[in-house]
């Protein structure tokens, strides 16, 4: 695997390599957009993936992994991929093995001798766990058929009002999520990639009328309203642009 294609352009950035090695919790997120084309592309991707990439990593890295197909985005096809690490020291060493793994080296070749590409295009965001972000577990059986995605990014106009969103999240809007059926799988910020300053988190849903009925939920929560009237009023319009993504997970992501 071309270690380009999976750090990206990570390496010049050490904001995250000091974080020790033995800890198990998950200190940053890469997601890998990749960008297809109608047509046979995204089945042919997904099969190098599925049969060819996942057991080649499951030999170096045991971290929270999720691939997702896009529903709802600014291009579909489209294919996420998803990979929690406890450190970038972990992001570049794991790419460092899948770069010199031989088995997978051929199957890339392979794909890549075929009569399109892989991918017309890949977009690498890293992405760094907030304080308060859970951790992963593994999904629970009932989930076997894939649940829907969410992914949203809060763009905020400066790195204080981003701060002044994370203090919100960790404090009573958590609460509200929770009890409105919106329970997140991680929160972060992005380190390098678009739209910064932004909070970024994903949510599953069991389907698109459970999503619905959970937002109009906390939508109609009057702790939701008053949270908010607080935060307008201290900090001013701390998120002025969202962007909202949905996706269901491919029948062999980890996590699904």
């Amino acid at each position: 695997m071309n270690r380009r294609s999976f750090v990206g352009a990570l390496g010049g950035f050490g904001m995250l390599a000091g974080a020790p090695a033995e800890s198990k919790k998950t200190a940053c997120y890469l997601l890998q957009a990749h960008y297809l084309k109608a047509g046979p592309q995204l089945a042919a991707f997904q099969e190098f993936l599925s049969k060819s990439f996942l057991p080649a990593l499951a030999e170096v890295h045991s971290g929270p992994q999720i691939y997702l197909e896009a529903l709802v985005a600014p291009h579909i096809p489209q294919l996420l991929a998803i990979y929690g690490f406890e450190s970038l020291d972990r992001v570049q060493s794991v790419s460092r093995s899948l770069a010199q793994h031989a088995g997978l080296r051929k199957k890339l070749a392979e794909l890549e001798s075929g009569p399109e590409p892989p991918y017309e295009r890949l977009d690498s965001t890293l992405l760094e766990a907030a304080d308060y972000s859970p951790e992963i577990a593994a999904p629970a059986p009932q989930h076997a058929a894939g649940r829907i995605f969410e992914l949203r990014v809060y763009h905020s106009p400066s790195w204080r009002q981003l701060q002044a969103l994370h203090e919100r999240f960790a404090g009573p809007e958590i609460k509200i999520f929770h009890r409105s059926g919106v329970h997140p799988l991680f929160y972060s910020s992005t380190v390098v990639g678009a739209n910064m300053p932004n909070l970024t988190y994903l949510i599953p849903f069991d389907s698109l009328a459970a999503r619905e009925q959970a937002w109009a939920a906390f939508g109609a929560d009057p702790e939701w309203a008053k949270v908010r009237q607080e935060s307008v009023e201290k900090y001013g319009q701390i998120s002025n642009i969202i962007g909202i993504s949905l996706y269901r997970a491919t029948a062999w992501s980890p996590v699904r």
